[in-house]
């Protein structure tokens, strides 16, 4: 066989001593699944515990699709949920970055997957679980305190000026008013629909459950779930990307970007300047941290 000029020449070697130097993801014939880890509550952001939002993560959601020789891209929840526009917002934009870049997406769902953490879920295009972890709660929640009662006691009188009839609904130093709640309960209904219309849209034929079962607020650990059509099959991360792509495939974590640049660019790490915004705001974050602990513990956690 007549030998090509490239083989004469030695460009092929040439080649592949060359890309011993580059990074394994780079290399000719690489398999890649870019990796990325969407933990905590949506929406709820505290000097202490950011969470959440497609602000934060729509960057690292670019990157993590931009990577070349992508066969998928993996995403990792742990999430209870929390804001219903943040996480519609997070889950279109994965949608949306998945049928740009053509790439199937795999969810692996750790503890938690519930609320806003399992429509984040529905993004991807199978979802896999542990046998204990929970899944669905597809269900709409708010909550108050009624302390007019108590400031009544400690001898503090309320003094609330508006203007709009319902601009002090449920405010939580007044009497509850049936008519607010009524108003409350339908704006949660209309959102429950947009969240069943669009686990109905994600999951399609494999729902197995009927609505008055799956769309409670109710549930599941990993088999029950994917008995429900809820997930797909039982599988970690490693495992399954090995048994799909080969022992050799490459799982690169696209974490958010930090350091000195980010901070240029006014973004801080986790946790950044915390003690400065608790001088002044400790009540607030008290509470935001017993909410946070309460929404974990809905789910055992």
């Amino acid at each position: 066989m007549t030998e090509t000029l490239n083989e004469r020449s030695g460009w092929p070697s040439l080649i592949d001593k060359a890309s011993e130097w580059l990074p394994a993801r780079l290399r000719r014939g690489a398999v890649v699944v870019p990796v990325v880890r969407l933990s905590g509550l949506i929406g709820s952001v505290t000097p202490l515990r950011p969470g959440m939002s497609l602000a934060g993560l729509a960057r690292t959601l670019e990157r993590a699709f931009a990577v070349r020789n992508a066969r998928a891209v993996a995403l990792v929840i742990n999430s209870p949920g929390g804001s219903p526009v943040q996480s519609r917002q997070i889950y279109l934009r994965i949608r949306q970055l998945a049928a740009e870049k053509k790439v199937p997406v795999l969810a692996f769902v750790e503890d938690v997957a519930a609320s806003g953490g399992y429509m984040i879920a529905c993004a991807a295009d199978e979802i896999f679980c542990d046998p204990s972890s929970i899944l669905g709660s597809i269900g709409v929640v708010g909550g108050s305190f009624g302390l007019q009662d108590l400031i009544r006691k400690i001898g503090v009188e309320r003094r609330l000026y508006t203007a709009g009839e319902h601009k002090a609904m449920l405010d939580p130093f007044l009497p509850e008013n049936p008519d607010d709640v009524a108003r409350l309960k339908a704006i949660q209904r209309e959102i429950h629909a947009i969240f069943i219309a669009l686990v109905k849209e994600s999951r399609r034929d494999r729902l197995k459950g009927a609505d008055d079962m799956l769309f409670t607020g109710e549930y599941w650990a990993g088999e029950t779930a994917i008995s429900l059509g809820l997930a797909d099959a039982i599988g970690d991360l490693r495992s399954t990307l090995r048994g799909r792509f080969g022992e050799k495939v490459l799982t690169p974590l696209i974490a958010p970007a930090s350091g000195m640049l980010s901070g240029l660019f006014g973004r801080r790490s986790p946790g950044a300047g915390a003690l400065a915004a608790m001088d002044g705001n400790w009540p607030d974050e008290i509470i935001s941290a017993l909410e946070s602990r309460a929404i974990w513990g809905r789910f055992g956690f």
